[in-house]
């Protein structure tokens, strides 16, 4: 491990009731995460430290086993798992909650001694999101991209929303073949992205391009019309090239802050078993914007 990570495995605060919690991603250091945690712990009167464990300090491969060995040992309580770890991680967990097993992802670990329990937020953020972002849209075809750990859990929440036709693309065919056996009947490979997108009413990015450190689009900014709605899951930049495009045109769209916002509520509960407010969170996700 390299010694710039030294810092993350700095003992946990020994106030009472404390909760020290990780983000675990690679190239995370834009994460709007950390603050919108402690600023509701801080509401909440509980001493909370989030820290960010981001990979692309290391000077060798990854040892996720004992990386969570380690975190156990000096305190954490759980992690936020991120890209492009979602999948990875579920080996070395000793459970698997049904949110995440049904999704086959996990972005939340709780750690309870030598304990490791996997769970799910994304699908219900992405969900909240969609339900308040845009209510109305038609969702009867999808064209999704990513079959990743975030792709799993955006995919089963568009089938629970009343999806009939969720079309999935993915450059790693393994990975796209194996969502859609999980997922049944109303999903399907797509190769063809074309023809994918204009039977759509819907283009929804699951992937990391269009990142800041990923620029881009998933997709021909020439199949993007103004009957689609657009979504992206990313969340830095807010902005993706993506979305500009298709406001642009007109198109519905709807950002990653809103997956970002509610799955981070619901994982606060999980880390802490107190209800937090998702206003108070929104706050403190917007605060960050004003300092990047």
């Amino acid at each position: 491990m390299a010694t710039v990570l030294d810092s993350v495995f700095a003992p946990k605060s020994g106030e009472d009731g404390a909760i020290l919690i990780g983000l675990l991603g690679q190239g995370i250091q834009a994460s709007r995460t950390p603050g919108m945690h402690m600023a509701e712990g801080e509401a909440l009167g509980i001493p909370y430290e989030y820290r960010l464990i981001d990979t692309e300090s290391l000077d060798g491969p990854l040892d996720l086993d004992g990386l969570l060995t380690r975190l156990a040992a000096a305190g954490y309580d759980g992690l936020n798992v991120t890209f492009p770890y979602k999948q990875a991680v579920i080996p070395h967990l000793t459970d698997i909650a049904a949110s995440a097993a049904a999704v086959g992802a996990v972005n939340t670990v709780l750690l309870r001694g030598n304990v490791r329990i996997g769970e799910n937020t994304d699908y219900w953020g992405f969900r909240e999101s969609l339900r308040l972002g845009l209510p109305d849209v038609r969702k009867d075809r999808v064209l999704l991209i990513g079959a990743g750990g975030a792709g799993g859990a955006v995919a089963q929440a568009l089938l629970d929303e009343g999806t009939r036709q969720l079309m999935i693309h993915d450059t790693d065919a393994a990975r796209v073949q194996a969502l859609v056996a999980r997922l049944g009947v109303r999903a399907s490979v797509v190769t063809d992205l074309a023809a994918a997108a204009g039977q759509a009413d819907s283009i929804m990015n699951a992937t990391p391009i269009g990142m800041a450190k990923l620029p881009g689009m998933p997709i021909d900014a020439a199949l993007i019309t103004p009957r689609h709605w657009v979504g992206d899951i990313i969340y830095f930049p807010l902005e993706t090239a993506l979305l500009k495009h298709a406001r642009a045109l007109g198109c519905a769209v709807l950002p990653g802050s809103g997956m970002a916002l509610y799955q981070a509520v619901r994982a606060f509960n999980l880390f802490s078993g107190q209800t937090p407010d998702p206003k108070r969170m929104w706050s403190a996700f917007e605060a960050a914007e004003t300092m990047t």
